[in-house]
Order: C-alpha cells, then structure tokens, then sequence
C-alpha cells in the first residue's frame, strides 16, 4: 500500500559537527518515506546538510541521499583526525577529558586570538572544500526542479544576508555560509567577501514564506535556545554567548512569524490584502535538553564516535516528531510561538 505522503520545508541551523544531529534526523526522515521535502534554506553545516542532501535526492532519491549523507560525515571525521589542531592526548583520554577542557584547545582558543587565518592559515586550506567538492554535483542542484535550497552567508562589508539560491548555489556559496572568520578567511565570491551566515540568518526563515509553495516548515534546532543553569565559568559564559549570538536572528524571525499569524487568526487583516499573506504553519525539533553538554569545542570534535551519537540521538528526535507530529502537517503549527517569543 502505497505511503500517505506530505511535503515540508526544511530549516538548518548551523553548529560545526553539532550539525550532525540534523543528520540524523534527516535520515530518519528518508528512512521513513513520508515526507518529501520543497524546500531547505540552511546556514553553515546546516548548508553542508542542505546541499549534500539536494544531490543525493537528484541523483538517487531517498537511498541515494541517505548514503551521500553518510559518506559526507564519514568523511569529514576522517579528515578531522588528520587536520584538526584539536587533538587528547592520551592521558587526557585515559582521564575521560573533553576536549573543551584539552591542552590542545586551549592552545588552539589561544592562537586564533592572537593570530588571523590570513597569518597562519595564508594558503587557506580547507580539507571541507575538497569533500563538498567530490560528493556534490553543483550543476545537479542548479538544474534541480523538485527541490528548492537557500543558503545563507553573511556579507562582510555590508554586514546584510546574501542569501543563494539553486540558480548560483556553488561550493563557494556553501564555503562562505561555514566561514567561521577566526579559523578562515573570508570566502571570495564576485566582487563580495562572506562569513558564517550564522551571524544574520541561522538559517533565514523568510526564503521558505516567499519562495516555497508548501506552508510547513519544520526548523531543525542545534543550538539550544534555553539552558536552566547559569553559566558561571568563563568556557561557559563565552559558550551560552555564542549560542544566544547564533540564535537570535531567528528568534526576531520568529517573533515577526508569531504577529502575523495572531493577524491572520484574529481576522485583523483587511480582505483587500488577505491575498498578499500566507498561513505558515511552524514545527521545531529543539536542541534544548539533547545538546545541554556540548560546548563551543565540541563544535569543532571530528571523532566518529561523537558525530555518530549525535547522529542516533538525532534519529531518535526524527522517529518521535514523525509519530507525534505526521498528522499536524499540513493543518496547524505544532509548536507554541509563544516560546520563541
């Protein structure tokens, strides 16, 4: 019998190796079958997601998206173990260290404060670039028609959003939307220069309300929005900072969602501009209580074994909105507003 199927949007949050939680998610939801997907707007590994995603689904459908995922993260692991600066030692690994607390960060958090990519990295390399580079067929994705992608860089001069579609999304659109300016120099497209998009759509809502058909959109949280605890340590100040500095572009997204919604349910739309609006039904799966462990270090934590659990907590998340969600798409927002508000 053939699968009742529903379309949603897609939103990706950035988060380094954090995002591998959205890729379990995603998996669980190719696994599944019952959802397909119109539209992914995303930001930083979230964009790596979005764009590894958008070929496997080209190439090879659900299967084929699965595998590209897998290869993708796989990958980057394998990389990391040879390139990343971070690195226990094993007396920090006989004592069960994090590596938020390792010799080898501390030296890292030291260097990239005294010293720019531009001076210890002047050749800019970036094993990611050669990853993104041999899984994903770009011209793929620009001559995509079923799926649409947004990605979302910051431009460094005007400080505004840059946000690139399937027309011009490139490996250089993707590079620049996960162009963290302490560790990389700024990505060169045209005459612009970008950084994270993080900084001002993490990820961008409004792509999904203007160019997508389907009203639902489900954001897929990595950063948590609320941690109970007050942070009082310095690695926990600077890392709750960071995670409030990289949700607060879509928690003002989320408000203006919020007003127009209570304008559209209280009838306070006039019927002549009814038209020009669009009910958009919203569905999150927080990172709150699964990501309340992990710091800005653990960002940057190529290890299999952590990227892997991030991914089965992630497929965990994904099984249990599809059972307690499926029926809401497609007729009401699943969440409450109020929350983001």
């Amino acid at each position: 019998m053939a699968k009742d199927t529903k379309m949603l949007n897609l939103a990706l949050q950035g988060g380094g190796a954090h995002g591998a939680l959205a890729w379990g998610i995603i998996d669980k939801f190719l696994e599944d079958g019952r959802v397909n997907f119109d539209a992914i707007s995303a930001t930083s590994a979230g964009a790596m997601n979005a764009a590894v995603l958008a070929h496997g689904l080209a190439t090879g459908g659900n299967d084929g998206a699965r595998e590209a995922l897998y290869q993708f993260w796989k990958k980057v692991s394998d990389a990391g173990t040879i390139y990343s600066p971070l690195k226990k030692t094993p007396l920090e690994e006989l004592l069960g260290i994090g590596i938020e607390s390792s010799m080898s960060y501390f030296v890292f958090d030291l260097m990239t404060k005294i010293f720019s990519p531009y001076q210890f990295n002047p050749l800019n390399f970036n094993p990611l670039r050669d990853i993104l580079e041999q899984l994903v067929d770009f011209e793929k994705i620009r001559a995509c028609k079923t799926i649409k992608i947004f990605v979302s860089a910051t431009n460094v001069q005007t400080g505004k959003i840059s946000v690139f579609d399937n027309k011009i999304i490139s490996a250089d659109a993707v590079m620049a939307s996960a162009c963290l300016p302490f560790m990389f120099q700024a990505v060169n497209i045209g005459k612009e220069f970008f950084w994270d998009g993080g900084y001002m759509g993490n990820p961008a809502i409004f792509p999904l309300i203007y160019h997508a058909d389907c009203q639902d959109i489900l954001i897929l949280h990595i950063n948590p929005i609320y941690r109970e605890r007050v942070p009082e340590t310095a690695a926990e100040i600077l890392n709750r900072v960071n995670e409030i500095s990289f949700n607060s572009s879509l928690m003002r997204e989320m408000r203006a969602i919020a007003f127009v919604t209570k304008l559209i349910d209280s009838g306070w739309i006039k019927d002549e501009y009814k038209s020009n609006l669009k009910k958009i039904y919203i569905h999150a799966i927080r990172a709150d209580v699964s990501m309340q462990s992990s710091t800005v270090a653990s960002k940057l934590n190529p290890e299999w074994s952590f990227i892997k659990n991030l991914y089965e907590s992630g497929r965990q998340k994904g099984a249990k909105w599809l059972k307690e969600n499926f029926k809401h798409i497609g007729k009401k927002t699943s969440i409450e507003l109020d929350e983001y508000l």
